[in-house]
C-alpha cells in the first residue's frame, strides 16, 4: 500500500512538471523570422489584448468588456476578458519571470502566494459565459470557427489556471487534452486558425517529456507524446498566430534560455519589448541578458 501510494505521488509530480515545462518549454528551435502582423490598434478585441500584454490589465477588462456589450453573441469577449484576469495573476506571482523557469523547483514550492479569490471568481465566471455563447453558437451554425476558436481558447486557459495558480496538476493534464481535441477539430475544417495550434502543440510537448512507460500508459489513454509535432505546431503559432502570437514568442525564449541560446531569446525579447513598451518583463528579461 505504502509503495503503491509513493508511485502515485511520483507519477503526479512528474506531471505536474511535464505541465509546467510544456506550457514553457515549447521548443528548441532555432531563432526564426518575426513576419506575422501585429496586433492593430484599431480592431477592438486586438487592443484588448494590446493592453494586456502591456500589462495594462483595467484598460484591457474595459475594452473586453465594450465589445461585449457590442457584441453580446460573441464568445470571444468573455474568454479574451478570461485571459486578462489569467495574465494579471501571471504577474502578479511572478510566473512569467524567466527565472522561474529555469529550474522546475521554484513549481514546486508550495508557499507561493494562493489564488487570489476575487480573481478567481470573476475568471470563472468569464469562462462559463464563454462556454454558455459557444454551445449557443455552435447550435446556430456547428461550423462557427469563431466559437471553436473561443472554446479551445477556454480549455487553454482553464488548463493553465489549474495548474499554474491553484497547481491542480492532474486536472490540469485532463483539461489540456480536452483542448487539443477541440482544437484539432477546428483545425481539421479551419487550419488558418493559427492561435488553435497550440493547444496542439502542448499536449504533445507535455507528454513527450515523461518517461517511457508513463508516456506509453498515456498514449494507451489517447494522449498524444511527439515532440516533433508539439515543436512544429508551436513554431505556426509563435510565426503566425494574432491574439497569441506574443504569448508564443515568449514562451520560445524562455525555451531558447534553457537551452542555452541566449541570442535567440534575445532576439524574441526585442521584438516583444518593441511591440509591448509597457511590459517590464520583457525589458527586464532583456537586462540580464545584457
Amino acid at each position: 500500500m505504502i509503495t503503491a501510494t509513493l508511485r502515485m505521488a511520483s507519477l503526479r509530480m512528474d506531471i505536474g512538471k511535464g505541465i509546467i515545462s510544456a506550457i514553457l518549454l515549447a521548443s528548441f528551435v532555432q531563432s526564426t523570422a518575426l513576419r506575422a502582423e501585429p496586433l492593430s490598434d484599431s480592431a477592438p478585441l486586438d487592443r484588448g489584448y494590446r493592453q494586456m500584454y502591456n500589462l495594462q490589465f483595467s484598460e484591457a477588462h474595459r475594452t473586453f468588456e465594450s465589445y461585449a456589450v457590442a457584441h453580446p453573441d460573441d464568445p470571444m469577449a468573455p474568454v479574451s476578458d478570461a485571459a486578462a484576469f489569467l495574465f494579471s495573476e501571471f504577474d502578479r506571482l511572478k510566473i512569467l519571470q524567466s527565472d522561474f523557469w529555469i529550474e522546475d523547483q521554484p513549481f514546486l514550492d508550495f508557499h507561493k502566494p494562493p489564488a487570489d479569490p476575487a480573481i478567481k471568481k470573476q475568471f470563472e465566471t468569464a469562462i462559463a459565459k464563454a462556454q454558455r455563447l459557444v454551445a449557443v453558437a455552435l447550435k446556430k451554425n456547428p461550423d462557427d470557427a469563431n466559437a471553436e476558436l473561443a472554446d479551445t481558447l477556454r480549455l487553454g486557459l482553464s488548463a493553465d489556471y489549474l495548474a499554474l495558480i491553484e497547481k491542480k496538476q492532474m486536472a490540469g493534464l485532463t483539461v489540456v487534452k480536452q483542448s487539443r481535441q477541440e482544437a484539432e477539430r477546428l483545425l481539421a475544417r479551419h487550419p488558418e486558425q493559427y492561435d488553435a495550434w497550440i493547444a496542439v502543440a502542448l499536449e504533445n510537448y507535455l507528454l513527450s517529456l515523461k518517461s517511457g512507460p508513463v508516456r506509453w500508459l498515456l498514449r494507451m489513454g489517447g494522449a498524444q507524446t511527439d515532440k516533433t509535432v508539439g515543436i512544429e505546431k508551436m513554431e505556426i503559432t509563435a510565426e503566425k498566430g494574432h491574439y497569441l502570437l506574443p504569448y508564443a514568442r515568449l514562451l520560445l525564449a524562455v525555451a531558447d534560455l534553457r537551452n542555452h541560446l541566449p541570442s535567440h531569446a534575445k532576439a524574441k525579447l526585442q521584438w516583444l519589448a518593441k511591440e509591448f513598451p509597457g511590459n517590464r518583463l520583457y525589458r527586464e528579461e532583456l537586462a540580464k541578458l545584457n
